[in-house]
């Protein structure tokens, strides 16, 4: 914790590497920004250096809510982030503004606990009569409404085999028009 920030992410991609037994990852993703800009490019450069060596693949950044931060990164960055992940729900405004940036710059937007923080969405009319429609759970509506926003990767952390297969078949389900605008008038 006392080395200097290049160090740590060296010992810590190294660390990584060993224990999956591997001499690259597909992709590495920062857990969150630093304090300041100025650390967070210091670790990024690091990753970077990572990524140019073969060691990772895609570089990535999860915890950003500040859209400015996230688009500084983006700018300074020498190897740009292909993947933000985030909490995807109401106290971070649905990261409207981030989402478009990721959008309009061929970044993934990935959500986590997509199902666990939007309980009121999941209750609501719009996704609990598309589900009855469709003969589909809450949750089946919700990931396949998210999925359909274009550059969005909704994470699910269930190991429950069962869960795993209601949300692969969530992307089968075809929302009406009507229903999409009934979920977009509570994330927008």
């Amino acid at each position: 914790k006392d080395a200097p920030i290049p160090t740590q992410v060296k010992q810590s991609v190294a660390t990584t590497l060993k224990n999956m037994k591997t001499d690259y990852m597909d992709s590495l993703l920062m857990h969150s920004p630093y304090q300041t800009h100025k650390e967070t490019m210091e670790a990024w450069r690091e990753l970077e250096r990572f990524q140019r060596e073969g060691a990772i693949r895609r570089l990535g950044i999860s915890n950003c809510y500040d859209a400015k931060a996230f688009k500084q990164l983006y700018a300074d960055a020498s190897v740009k982030p292909t993947v933000l992940q985030n909490r995807f729900y109401k106290d971070s405004g649905y990261d409207v503004e981030l989402r478009k940036f990721c959008r309009d710059n061929g970044v993934t937007y990935q959500s986590f606990w997509t199902l666990t923080a939007n309980p009121d969405i999941l209750k609501s009319a719009p996704v609990q009569n598309a589900a009855r429609r469709l003969g589909a759970t809450a949750p089946q509506v919700f990931f396949r409404y998210v999925s359909g926003l274009g550059g969005f990767v909704p994470l699910t952390g269930t190991k429950d085999e069962q869960h795993m297969r209601e949300d692969l078949a969530a992307l089968a389900l075809e929302l009406t028009p009507e229903e999409v605008q009934g979920i977009d008038s509570m994330i927008r």
